[in-house]
């Protein structure tokens, strides 16, 4: 019809597959995350969430199904695909042998980035994630939040319109945490897209305009929370309830705690 508008995806994957060896890592698994949205992606360790972020990254190559970012296929367009995106890893992928401002100097050559506006970019996250003072002191001498911190405006240097973080609050103290959280709301509103997994419900309920579940490579849930909670009966849980809810723990859950009390206060638990 004439005159609609149609909004495709920044980041899609359809029925997307990958298996190592006999493993099935993910499985069948489907999103798409639109611009203007901060998409969680929620699991249990080993669940599928870091090959999902590798596979839409083009670092894993998807055994069955199609993955578009900004309309483009990850392997066989890699550097336009790479360029379009702001990828923080789970460990931190840094040089260490060399400083932050080594560092960012060499991402700026190999993104072909405008020193001039990329220096200004630089300054002013470092100067928000309080790192100036270490810019000329070995990376491998820093503290794993100070790491973080490195990869973290790395990912920014270029200002890409898709940010794949991949648990980016680890090792960060409150108020790092809080300019991470900062940064993802101003990249959504300036028409970008986040896709973020994070173990912490908090962080996910505050932030996410939609959630998916993963649990043994498929997605179980996904949507807004109160479309998760209306799969769950939970209306009013917290996204920590209806996570275990969906992903089988909570009986497992409540067995454990029984388990700790039993260990700490032995027949007064009963």
């Amino acid at each position: 019809m004439s005159g609609v508008l149609t909004v495709e995806p920044l980041v899609e994957g359809s029925g997307v597959s990958v298996r190592f060896g006999s493993f099935l890592a993910l499985d069948n698994l489907s999103l798409r995350v639109m611009p203007g949205k901060v998409f969680g992606l929620l699991g249990p360790n080993g669940a599928g969430k870091t090959t999902t972020i590798k596979v839409l990254m083009g670092l894993v190559a998807a055994s069955l199904g199609n993955v578009k970012v900004c309309g483009l296929n990850p392997l066989l367009e890699p550097i336009a695909v790479k360029s379009r995106i702001g990828y923080v890893a789970e460990n931190s992928i840094v040089y260490e042998s060399l400083s932050p401002r080594d560092f960012f100097e060499f991402v700026v050559s190999m993104r072909k980035i405008d020193p001039v506006s990329a220096n200004r970019v630089v300054s002013r996250l470092a100067d928000v994630f309080d790192l100036a003072a270490y810019f000329d002191s070995p990376i491998a001498t820093l503290s794993m939040g100070l790491k973080q911190k490195v990869a973290l405006i790395a990912a920014f240097i270029h200002q890409p319109p898709v940010l794949l973080l991949d648990e980016p609050l680890n090792g960060l103290d409150a108020k790092s945490s809080r300019v991470v959280k900062d940064l993802m709301s101003l990249h959504v509103q300036r028409g970008g897209a986040v896709l973020f997994s994070t173990h912490i419900m908090e962080i996910a309920e505050q932030l996410c305009t939609r959630i998916a579940i993963i649990d043994h490579g498929k997605v179980v849930a996904v949507g807004t929370l109160d479309q998760l909670r209306s799969k769950t009966d939970g209306l009013g849980s917290s996204l920590e309830d209806v996570f275990l809810k969906l992903t089988n723990e909570e009986s497992a859950v409540a067995d454990r705690s029984r388990m700790l009390r039993e260990a700490f206060f032995g027949n007064e638990a009963h």
